[in-house]
């Protein structure tokens, strides 16, 4: 989050928390598979040429991400639209493919991709909530697009008889909304080094005057 990488799908994905849930699933997916298949092949591919294979790699992991989930789960996979065929230039997926996967065994590189994923989801999660409940004045509404038509009951309208704030399901809404993110994220890391630094034993050393030859 605090990189800014994979900010396309924040544009228009993550107004609501199921979406958001949607789109960061799939991209886990994405990243458990291609980390471990170029850790797989990490020592049959050429120099030169590894970025294109990864790229090569990861298209064809999202090809059937996209594909298992027009079938399986068709009106939420209408509703993301492009942006899951765009996981593909996600620069976050060949980031981790490139800066780890590509120097590491398959268990850790699985590891790592499922890590990432889930952070990636929460983050697309949590500014879904913040967007859905100002601009919508709900959470959780759509769950039947992901999990059933068993989880039509679990929308939560958090404030009754609410007109809407549509800046905030908006493009806009979703670059408001990560600066505040980033922000609150900033001052919780600065809060923890003065922490850090008050709590460190002082340590003093003894000044050394300076010696004369006689």
């Amino acid at each position: 989050m605090v990189a800014l990488l994979g900010l396309c799908p924040l544009l228009a994905v993550s107004n609501s928390v199921v979406n958001s849930l949607g789109l960061g699933l799939a991209t886990t997916f994405a990243l458990v598979f291609s980390n471990g298949l170029v850790s797989l092949i990490r020592h049959h591919v050429g120099h030169e040429v590894r970025l294109p294979v990864f790229v090569l790699v990861i298209a064809s992991n999202v090809t059937v991400i996209d594909l298992t989930m027009s079938a399986y789960f068709h009106e939420l996979h209408r509703t993301l639209g492009i942006f899951i065929p765009l996981i593909v230039t996600n620069c976050a997926i060949i980031g981790r493919a490139e800066a780890y996967a590509s120097k590491h065994p398959l268990d850790r590189a699985v590891i790592d991709g499922l890590f990432m994923g889930l952070g990636f989801s929460l983050a697309l999660m949590l500014l879904g909530a913040v967007r859905e409940v100002i601009g919508a004045g709900t959470l959780l509404k759509g769950t039947e697009l992901l999990f059933g038509e068993a989880a039509k009951g679990w929308t939560v309208h958090v404030f009754e008889d609410y007109g809407g704030f549509l800046l905030a399901i908006l493009p806009p809404g979703a670059f408001i909304g990560l600066g505040l993110l980033v922000a609150v994220k900033n001052l919780i890391d600065e809060r923890a080094k003065r922490k850090i630094v008050l709590s460190a034993p002082l340590t003093f050393k003894p000044s050394r005057k300076p010696t004369t030859s006689p």
